[in-house]
């Protein structure tokens, strides 16, 4: 076990500089003119005024120059500075925002597994009935229907329709705590960034369920006279939820791209907002450093996967060792 964790840990600063070099690479041959971002709508700036704001920005320097500077910089603890948000140092922006990101993706993560685990037990124990079919018609239309427009369908019948929760922000500027996170501005980004993810988590869960129902023990155990209901909660789902451990790792990329989608339809003042701003204005400082944070965030969820299996399956203890 530790010398998995000390196998990937070492690995890590090699996967940092292969998404930092292949951001930096991306931002360079991409269309976007720093510059014309930067100004804005300002379409009378002189030929000499965009020379001094690509010099000030470094945006007139070679690439492979920028991108050394930053590395070394980088290596000191500097991340740069934004310039969608005006000069200020990337990491201060970063932690700003991060709060606001990690309670929207734990939220979500937490609906994605609990709401994930109840139904697919019970479509898998009501396999075959009108309540099975229900949820996996559900779970394809989920499947099927693009993410911008559940949550632009959301947003509009439970905000604009029915007036039940607020349509974008953190909280009400008006009120005295404006400012952290309020429950009820909450829900909704949270519920529609846990829509991506569900369908496969609850699909995954009654198959894989269905499987090991037809494995020799479950038989055994079924034999002697055990419950149903004993047999699927004691006997069949602690084999189910190896492999369920696994799925979460390896989709929690895909829930934290989400957030960049989520946040931008309700206006929810997190990192996904503001990697989208700094694409725009191309920040890349700030554009490389929410990538790099992502791609820890993966690295580190996949590590805790690849652990938490090897806890729950001697097998694979035995088998890697």
């Amino acid at each position: 076990m530790l010398k998995l964790v000390a196998r990937r840990l070492a690995m890590l600063p090699v996967i940092l500089l292969a998404v930092a070099t292949l951001t930096y690479a991306l931002t360079e041959i991409s269309p976007f003119d720093p510059v014309s971002a930067y100004v804005g709508a300002e379409n009378d700036v002189s030929p000499e005024r965009r020379a001094e704001i690509a010099h000030a920005w470094g945006f007139d320097q070679p690439v492979y120059e920028r991108f050394g500077r930053w590395l070394w910089n980088m290596a000191h603890g500097d991340l740069g500075n934004s310039v969608v948000a005006g000069g200020q140092p990337v990491s201060s922006e970063i932690a700003s925002r991060a709060s606001a990101s990690i309670v929207l993706v734990g939220g979500a993560l937490a609906l994605v597994l609990v709401g994930g685990l109840i139904f697919g037990v019970l479509a898998a124990a009501f396999r075959g009935t009108v309540f099975d079919w229900l949820v996996r018609t559900l779970c394809y239309f989920n499947t099927a229907a693009p993410s911008f427009w559940i949550g632009l369908l959301a947003l509009y019948v439970f905000s604009i329709e029915l007036g039940w929760l607020p349509a974008g922000g953190t909280s009400d500027p008006r009120a005295i705590d404006a400012g952290g996170v309020d429950l009820a501005h909450l829900v909704l980004p949270m519920i529609v960034l846990a829509l991506t993810q569900y369908a496969w988590f609850v699909l995954f869960v009654r198959n894989t369920l269905l499987e090991v129902l037809r494995e020799d023990h479950v038989q055994f155990a079924r034999a002697q006279g055990i419950g149903e209901v004993a047999v699927l909660l004691r006997h069949a789902l602690p084999n189910a939820l190896i492999p369920f451990v696994t799925l979460v790792g390896t989709n929690l990329a895909e829930l934290i791209g989400g957030t960049i989608l989520v946040e931008s339809i309700f206006g929810w003042p997190g990192l996904g907002l503001l990697a989208l701003d700094a694409a725009r204005s191309e920040d890349i400082p700030m554009i490389v450093a929410i990538t790099l944070a992502a791609s820890v965030l993966v690295v580190l969820g996949n590590l805790l996967a690849d652990v938490l299996y090897r806890v729950m399956d001697p097998r694979v203890r035995e088998a890697t060792a």
